[in-house]
């Protein structure tokens, strides 16, 4: 099924260090919800897979009303993909549900408030994402996870598997960062919070393990075949992503052609390997800084 994805803005309640969209938060368009409704509408007969994401979709002032409208306009799955604050408030869960939203994908980038506060930059916010993900629960929501792996917070998913595994969610991913401009931009930045292939293998791999050990799908997102154990080419998010398109700012974008022109790379090398076909590569910042030397060719 062919998923819809609408960037509504860029405000945001957290301020993480990672985030790929860090100066639009400050400089970037938030949509009104005249223009929301408009795409909804022409785009309805063409999907009915939808994502609401942002900067935080869930600080708007017109959540209840925008989702709504899509249910209305005949989106059978309606996403709310968020920082999972808001919905520590019991009534915003049961609201944004009886609007229509039928899943939530919540971040969470750590086991413990240090850990988390330390990338998000927000008080309070580990204990508020953790109560959203209990209250949606309770409410028999199907919740997915996904934490973004930094040099600082590697080490920790493991940990940050059984957490989510304990709280029974549906499934949880762990996404290679993106690295945004101000941190290409500046060495130290790039030192402090980007971390290698190499050195978080054995940790992504243990985490990947916890979920398959108590049925609980673990995902990785926008690592290279090479970098995982085969066994664990199974849990690599983009074997199973739908066809996704994404409208932000004014236009409506095809995300896998986007990948596939430039947003991803493979290296010459990469050829050679059995998986070239199937596999997107790592991020384009990733090599232009680090170069290909990491992603070895599994022979055919």
């Amino acid at each position: 099924m062919k998923s819809l994805n609408i960037k509504t803005g860029f405000k945001c309640n957290s301020r993480c260090k990672f985030c790929i969209q860090e100066e639009e938060r400050f400089c970037g368009k938030n949509k009104i919800t005249k223009e929301i409704k408009e795409i909804l509408k022409s785009n309805s007969v063409k999907f009915k897979s939808l994502i609401l994401t942002g900067g935080e979709v869930t600080i708007r002032n017109d959540i209840f009303e925008i989702v709504k409208f899509a249910k209305d306009c005949g989106y059978k799955i309606i996403q709310i993909q968020s920082n999972g604050r808001m919905f520590s408030y019991m009534d915003f869960c049961k609201k944004i549900i009886e609007a229509g939203a039928t899943n939530f994908g919540l971040s969470i980038h750590g086991s413990t408030k240090e850990m988390h506060e330390g990338l998000t930059r927000a008080e309070g916010s580990f204990e508020q994402t953790l109560q959203g993900i209990c209250n949606l629960k309770k409410l028999k929501q199907l919740v997915f996870i996904n934490s973004v792996i930094t040099k600082i917070n590697y080490k920790d998913l493991p940990n940050i598997a059984k957490m989510v595994v304990g709280l029974k969610v549906l499934s949880y991913q762990f996404a290679f960062m993106h690295i945004n401009l101000k941190i290409l931009e500046n060495k130290d930045l790039i030192e402090e919070i980007v971390s290698r292939y190499k050195d978080i293998k054995p940790y992504v791999e243990e985490g990947l393990q916890i979920g398959i050990d108590n049925n609980i799908r673990s995902k990785v997102e926008a690592f290279p075949f090479c970098i995982l154990n085969e066994k664990y080419h199974e849990n690599i998010s983009e074997n199973y992503l739908p066809e996704a398109f994404i409208f932000e700012d004014d236009s409506m974008r095809d995300f896998t052609k986007m990948k596939k022109a430039g947003a991803k790379l493979k290296g010459e090398n990469c050829k050679q390997c059995k998986f070239y076909e199937k596999c997107e590569g790592p991020w384009c910042d990733y090599p232009n800084i680090f170069g290909f030397d990491e992603f070895v060719p599994i022979k055919k």
